[in-house]
C-alpha cells in the first residue's frame, strides 16, 4: 500500500538509524499552514541526548514535502531541507524547550513569507537574544549540515538536514570579517556536535581563538560577498550620493569592507529597495542601465579609509573624506522583540 506521508516517513527512517527504538517528544501543529494556520512546520521532534554532552536534538517536519509531491522540482523536496537544532539540556530535564520550538517556527515563517531559503554557511543576525526569557549572549545563528543526519533521498526528492547553530555577537562579527565555514571549524573543535548552549561565553574571549580569527582575517580576508540589510539604502542628494545605514549594522559593514576590498573582492549591500556594490578601484560612482536602484562605487585606498571612519554606530550625517561626493547618514536602530516592541535603541 502506498504511504500517504512518504516525506514524513523518510525523515522518521533517517532518525531511526540514530535513535533506534527511541520515542521523541513531538510537538505538533494544531492548524496547519496550508489550512490558514500561523505555523509552517507540521511538527518538531525533540530527542533527549546525554552524549557527547546532554542536549535536545530537535528535527522539523514541514520545510520539505511530507505528503504528496507538489513542487515542480523533481530533484528536491519542498525547500530542500529540514531544520535541526541541538540545545544544551539539564540531564534531568524531561520537557523540551518551548522557546526552541517557537524559534524554529519563526525561521520557517521567514522562509515561507520571504522566499529566502537557507544553505550551509548562511547566517542571520537575530538583533537580540535567541531566547527572550533567558539571559544569554547567543544573538545570531549560522547554518551547517547536521553532522549525524547529513542528507537523504526521499520519494519527493532530496532533503538536507540543516543544523541551526547559535553564536554570540562577537562570534558573528568574526564570521563576517573572516569566514563562516572556517569559524564553524573552530567552533566544532571546542563544542561537540555544535550544541547551542545559552549559558556559554563567547569563544572569542579565548586569546587563542581571537588570534586565530585575526590571523585568518589578515591572511584570507572575508568570504562574505553580500550583506542583506533591513536598514540600508541610498538616494541622490543634489550633486551628492547619500548612503543611509542603521547604527546597528554600520560596524559590520565596515568590518566586512576591510575583509573584501583590500583583497580585490567586491562587497554588495542589499537593502529593501536599493543596493550598492563596492569595489577596490579608481574612484567612481555609476548606476547600471536598467537597474537604477543599483549603485556601483569604486573606492581607492584613501576613499575606503574615509568611508570606514564614518561607519560608526552613532546617528548623524558625515562626509567620507577622500570619497568625493559620498555622504553617510547613520540612523538610529530600533531593536524589536517578536511582538514588535522596541527593546533597545542603538545610535
Amino acid at each position: 500500500m502506498t504511504s500517504e506521508t512518504p516525506g514524513w516517513d523518510a525523515i522518521d527512517a533517517a532518525l531511526e538509524q540514530i535513535y533506534p527504538g527511541v520515542e521523541p517528544r513531538h510537538l505538533g501543529t494544531i492548524i496547519k499552514w496550508a489550512l490558514g494556520g500561523p505555523d509552517p512546520l507540521d511538527g518538531i521532534s525533540f530527542y533527549p541526548r546525554l552524549d557527547p554532552v546532554p542536549h535536545w536534538h530537535a528535527v522539523t517536519y514541514g520545510m520539505s514535502e511530507l505528503y504528496g509531491k507538489q513542487s515542480d522540482n523533481p530533484d528536491e523536496s519542498g525547500w530542500g531541507f529540514e531544520f535541526t537544532f541541538r540545545v544544551r539540556r539539564d540531564p534531568a530535564e524531561t520537557e523540551p524547550p518551548i522557546w526552541a520550538a517557537n524559534f524554529l517556527q519563526n525561521l520557517a515563517r521567514y522562509v515561507f513569507q520571504t522566499g529566502n531559503w537557507f544553505e550551509p554557511n548562511h547566517h542571520m543576525d537575530l538583533n537580540g537574544p535567541i531566547a527572550l526569557d533567558r539571559e544569554t549572549l547567543i544573538r545570531a545563528v549560522v547554518f551547517t549540515e547536521d553532522p549525524e543526519l547529513g542528507a537523504i533521498d526521499s520519494p519527493n526528492g532530496a532533503v538536507q538536514f540543516l543544523q541551526v547553530v547559535g553564536i554570540t555577537a562577537d562570534e558573528y562579527a568574526a564570521t563576517q570579517a573572516w569566514s563562516v565555514h572556517a569559524f564553524l571549524d573552530l567552533l566544532a573543535g571546542r563544542i561537540p556536535l555544535l550544541v547551542t548552549d545559552l549559558d556559554r561565553a563567547s569563544l572569542t574571549d579565548d586569546p587563542a581563538v581571537a588570534e586565530t580569527v585575526d590571523g585568518g582575517r589578515r591572511l584570507d580576508g572575508s568570504s562574505t560577498a553580500t550583506l542583506a540589510l533591513a536598514e540600508f539604502g541610498w538616494r541622490p542628494d543634489g550633486d551628492l550620493v547619500r548612503l543611509v545605514i542603521g547604527a546597528h549594522v554600520a560596524p559590520r559593514v565596515a568590518e566586512t569592507l576591510v575583509g573584501r576590498l583590500p583583497f580585490g573582492r567586491t562587497l554588495r549591500l542589499d537593502g529593501p529597495e536599493s543596493s550598492v556594490e563596492f569595489a577596490s578601484d579608481s574612484f567612481y560612482i555609476a548606476t547600471e542601465e536598467g537597474f537604477e536602484n543599483h549603485l556601483q562605487i569604486g573606492l581607492t585606498g584613501e576613499a575606503l579609509d574615509g568611508l570606514l571612519q564614518v561607519l560608526v554606530p552613532t546617528a548623524g550625517v558625515r562626509v567620507a573624506a577622500g570619497a568625493g561626493p559620498i555622504v553617510v547618514e547613520i540612523v538610529r536602530s530600533e531593536i524589536r522583540d517578536p511582538e514588535g516592541n522596541v527593546v533597545r535603541t542603538i545610535g
